[in-house]
């Protein structure tokens, strides 16, 4: 979200041109984030990773030209198992469907500069049936983490989250009570979590209602 006339930067905003601002989804939740975060015990942790590139991928795996060009912008291929991961330069590669995927980078990108690899991908794929299409504007990633992060997800998402079924180099695509989130573990007891701007107040109000008979 694009805001004009701001006039002080605050965890969830950054300031991009003379008087326009870019908001992050989680700006109505501010104070309950800092609140949670102030007072957070080591069994669970919401942060958000806010800017991050999204880029929706659309191509077919039997073209060989689509996975090439692929793998030389991410530096990697494109995983044909689904519900799997991969990771490139700076990015990591997600499996959504036999012919979907969506890349995120590791780091936030320049604030001053459009995400650049969206615009990298479609060069790549010129005379290709494939497509490249940012989302980062619509979502948003947050990162939780703890002992009992599990559990704290748990209790809204149907997934079977044990580590030994679901870990790192995994990624699926669920819900959180009423929210749609694609989850991404990056660790024993840590994880991302892909939310729609939509739903990113609703998601994080419900999840740290959920969290907070756990965080003891």
């Amino acid at each position: 979200m694009w805001n004009e006339n701001r006039s002080s930067q605050t965890v969830v905003d950054r300031a991009v041109g003379q008087g326009v601002w870019q908001e992050s989804p989680l700006v109505g939740v501010t104070g309950l984030l800092k609140k949670h975060q102030a007072s957070a015990s080591k069994a669970f942790r919401l942060v958000e990773r806010p800017f991050l590139e999204l880029v929706n991928v659309r191509g077919d795996l039997c073209d060989a030209a689509f996975v090439a060009a692929v793998e030389s912008v991410i530096g990697c291929k494109p995983p044909e198992k689904p519900n799997t991961t991969a990771a490139g330069n700076g990015y990591d590669l997600m499996w959504l469907g036999p012919d979907e995927w969506l890349v995120r980078s590791v780091a936030t990108h320049s604030a001053t500069q459009p995400a650049p690899m969206e615009a990298r991908l479609r060069e790549a794929f010129k005379g290709l049936y494939a497509a490249a299409v940012d989302i980062g504007s619509g979502y948003t990633v947050l990162e939780i983490s703890g002992p009992r992060t599990r559990d704290v997800l748990a209790r809204g998402c149907p997934l079977d989250l044990h580590q030994n079924l679901f870990g790192v180099g995994q990624c699926a695509q669920s819900h959180y009570f009423k929210a749609s989130v694609t989850v991404l573990p990056t660790g024993d007891n840590s994880f991302d979590l892909v939310v729609r701007r939509s739903f990113a107040d609703y998601f994080v109000k419900m999840m740290l209602d959920a969290a907070e008979p756990l965080m003891s």
